[in-house]
């Protein structure tokens, strides 16, 4: 069985670092290309062998103690996602430097990550509403490039799409990649990170 994890030693740390992988909780909506987040984060759970749990909020989690950091997916729907990322700091009082928000980027070509510390929302729904909810732009965010054809526009069908068979491997190489960036900046930081992997 496992053993049950002391959160209020996790908040007392006051160390907590959070990745936030934004999506649609529908798994209707599980192979298409504005899930990246929801991927990202469901690697990392595999590679430190931590399941997702429910909660009676807005979103599902998984803790490594080791690591002192948690996982989490919303589940409010992405337009939605500072709902969860608001009730996640407050629960663990968290700070929003802490807060690492994971997203889809149509701007960027597949195969690149963009790590920053603060800024805009990027015409990005989920990161608008975290940003809203937050009341900070100062929120540190890991974005992963999705734009695999020139057939892009209309953004809001292209996201919502899977990518084309072809694409898979560069998709699944990427998801190791930015899972490594965020491993790296666990043990790092996010200067180190942003020089290495940007």
């Amino acid at each position: 069985m496992k053993k049950k994890i002391n959160l209020q030693k996790m908040k007392e740390a006051n160390k907590i670092k959070t990745f936030v992988g934004l999506g649609n909780f529908d798994s209707k909506y599980s192979n298409t290309k504005h899930n990246a987040g929801y991927w990202i984060v469901d690697e990392l759970s595999k590679r430190f062998s931590e399941k997702f749990q429910t909660s009676r909020q807005s979103y599902v989690y998984a803790i490594n103690k080791k690591y002192n950091i948690v996982l989490i997916k919303p589940t409010t729907g992405m337009n939605l996602s500072g709902i969860a990322v608001k009730q996640v700091c407050n629960k663990w009082k968290i700070s929003p430097s802490n807060i690492f928000v994971i997203l889809d980027d149509i701007d960027l070509p597949l195969g690149s990550i963009r790590i920053k510390p603060e800024g805009g929302d990027g015409c990005h729904k989920g990161l608008e509403s975290v940003l809203n909810h937050m009341g900070t732009k100062k929120i540190p965010r890991i974005r992963f490039g999705i734009a695999a054809s020139d057939q892009i526009r209309p953004s809001e069908k292209y996201v919502l799409k899977p990518f084309r068979k072809k694409d898979e491997n560069s998709v699944s190489q990427m998801i190791y990649q930015t899972a490594d960036a965020i491993q790296f900046l666990i043990d790092n930081g996010i200067q180190k990170t942003m020089n290495k992997f940007n």
